[in-house]
Parts: structure tokens; sequence; C-alpha cells
């Protein structure tokens, strides 16, 4: 979802989403650009600019091929699995070569079958715990926002 300034103002992702991207070039230029920074905060570099990226869990989204459990990013990019993670509100997550991510709502039965075939073995993992140990910062604009002091 993109946000302006007027939806950024109306209030926070997810209760105010702002407009769907759905325009093809657009998104591939966007998935060209995605990369984070030191800090693990994800960003898309648009010519000089910025725009950081508000992550809703992690900075990859997991689909699963169901014959044979090979990964691919929402940004098309292939990954080689490493380690899986369950929190503590039963999401499974997995880290891989080219970063950490979520499994895609969609792909949880092909993922239920790694598991239950002994291939993939979700360790239990806080939430809250995940952006430092896999270094992701899910709001840049939370972690960076400055307090003026007085």
């Amino acid at each position: 979802y993109m946000r302006d300034d007027r939806v950024q103002a109306a209030g926070p992702f997810p209760r105010v989403k702002g407009s769907r991207i759905q325009h093809d070039k657009l998104l591939e230029f966007i998935h060209r650009n995605y990369a984070h920074d030191e800090a693990g905060a994800w960003f898309f570099q648009n010519g000089p600019q910025r725009v950081y990226v508000e992550l809703e869990a992690a900075p990859y989204v997991w689909r699963v091929a169901s014959q044979d459990f090979a990964l691919t990013s929402h940004s098309g990019l292939a990954a080689s699995l490493h380690s899986a993670w369950l929190d503590d509100a039963g999401r499974l997550f997995l880290d891989t070569d080219i970063g950490f991510g979520l499994v895609h709502t969609q792909d949880m039965h092909v993922a239920a079958r790694a598991v239950d075939a002994g291939l993939w073995t979700p360790e239990p993992l806080a939430y809250a715990k995940m952006p430092s140990r896999f270094v992701f910062v899910p709001s840049p604009q939370k972690a960076y926002l400055t307090v003026p002091t007085m």
C-alpha cells in the first residue's frame, strides 16, 4: 500500500491502509529497488530519495512451491531456507540466505506439509525478539522519530 501524508495523518497501518499498489511497472520498480540500510530499515530507492517501508511483520513474504517447497520472495527472488520460526501468534517465519520473512497465508497448507515431512523444524520465538535477532526495523517512522529536547 502507498500512504501519502494525508493517509499517514489519518491513522496507522493497517487501520488506515492507503492505496493498494496495482500498477505492474510500479511494483516491478519497487521490487528491483527494495533494500535495507545499516540499521535494518527497509526502503525502495527512488532516484536520490529513499522511501522507507512500514513492515506489517517482516521484510519478506515467502511463497512456497507446492511441489518442492521452493521459496520465492514477494519481490520474485529465490531463496534457500536456513531456519524456521513460530511466533507467539502461531505465524510461521523463515530465515533464508537472502533474509527473514513471513510465510504467505495462502501457502501455510504447503508449509505445513514441509513441517509434517520433517523438512522444516520451526522453533518458538516471541515476535518481539525477531527484529533484533534478524536485524530489521518494523517501523522506520517510529524508530527514526526524534523527540525535541527542551
